[in-house]
């Protein structure tokens, strides 16, 4: 039997039963917006729908009321507070003009007290019931974690957005500039064109996260000459945050398997993570150690460091802390990539210490790449 039966079983048992035992309810006529009862009223019966339409509500905060159920004719509501004779839990509104009968709570006591098989029919459509609220209310669980999480990824868009196209405005204010030098002109052009293909490359990384996907094209690339070009593509932004680049070890003259593309996003995102626990301008220092089988980055800066006991959740998505802007994507991603690359990335707490990031690139399957 579907709820909507069993419900329907219970209003015409109830109607039933009433003409039976000769109780006489009450019928109530509502036009279309007019409110039936409200959150918080005292209990004043059960109502059967004989004709028309009913909305139940209730306040999820001060000022938002959020839709619970609609009902209509050959359903009922209102039993909760005969149950537990307790006051209106949520308001009913009619929808429609609509015509209803109310049995009093003294009239229903005695009609169960005279009726077992009311007293079923009731525990059946109200199980029913039950099971639809509850599949409802995960329903709208998982529609308003959807909904949240898609908030996040757009901020998360937005604010990695904002570095690059900074870079962008400048490059194009200086090129535009009638006193610029053909030189000037030049760089500035270089500079637009990195950081456009830099956004093309973020997004691009934004919707592999999205699909789930995973890139495994690697390149033979030289990790020194790769590096040059990301301090060469990062200067000016950090230098607009009162932020320098200190490279405190020989970078590896090292041949590694790379996609070169998605580990600019590596460095660029823990480069603007350290400015942003920097607003008053720092040092990112930078440490490299080549072993047989990987290279070891270590990247710290002169923030404040983490905090106690989050070190182990900073990879985890959408874990934020300390960042108004934070949406907790760019270190989940930036494990992505590097495990993508055969690699580990960790953070490193130490006591009187800014943040510290380490990651390794492994130097294996060089030949096997040649090969291919």
């Amino acid at each position: 039997m579907s709820a909507g039966q069993s419900r329907t079983n219970f209003v015409n048992l109830l109607q039933s039963e009433l003409t039976k035992q000769q109780v006489e309810p009450e019928i109530r006529e509502y036009k279309a917006g007019q409110v039936i009862f409200e959150e918080g009223d005292p209990c004043d019966g059960l109502y059967a729908i004989i004709q028309g339409f009913v909305r139940i509500s209730a306040f999820v905060s001060q000022s938002n009321k959020h839709a619970l159920r609609e009902f209509a004719a050959g359903d009922f509501f209102g039993e909760m507070a005969i149950l537990n004779q307790a006051p209106r839990s949520a308001t009913a509104t009619a929808v429609q003009d609509s015509r209803l009968l109310l049995v009093s709570h003294e009239q229903f006591s005695e009609l169960m007290e005279r009726s077992p098989q009311l007293v079923l029919a009731l525990l059946n459509a109200f199980s029913h019931r039950i099971r639809e609220t509850n599949v409802h209310f995960v329903h709208e669980m998982i529609e308003a974690e959807r909904f949240s999480l898609m908030g996040r990824f757009a901020r998360s868009i937005v604010h990695d957005l904002k570095n690059p196209l900074s870079v962008i405005t400048l490059a194009a204010d200086a090129a535009a500039s009638g006193r610029a030098a053909p030189e000037m002109r030049e760089q500035a052009k270089k500079r637009i064109h990195q950081q456009v293909q830099r956004l093309t490359h973020m997004l691009n990384e934004l919707l592999r996260v999205s699909e789930g996907s995973t890139q495994h094209d690697l390149a033979p690339t030289n990790f020194a000459t790769y590096f040059a070009e990301i301090i060469d593509q990062t200067r000016d932004e950090l230098d607009n945050k009162n932020v320098t680049v200190e490279v405190k070890t020989p970078v590896p003259d090292v041949i590694l398997p790379l996609n070169a593309r998605r580990l600019d996003h590596v460095f660029f995102n823990l480069f603007n993570n350290a400015a942003d626990f920097m607003p008053k301008g720092g040092r990112i220092m930078l440490r490299f150690d080549s072993k047989p089988s990987e290279i070891h980055v270590e990247v710290e800066d002169t923030g404040p460091g983490f905090k106690p006991g989050i070190v182990q959740k900073l990879f985890t998505p959408f874990f934020t802390d300390g960042k108004p802007a934070g949406t907790g994507l760019g270190l989940s991603i930036c494990k992505n990539i590097v495990e993508d690359h055969g690699g580990r990335i960790w953070a490193k707490e130490v006591a009187n210490s800014g943040g510290i990031f380490c990651f390794t690139l492994p130097l294996k399957n060089m030949n096997e790449m040649r090969t291919r």
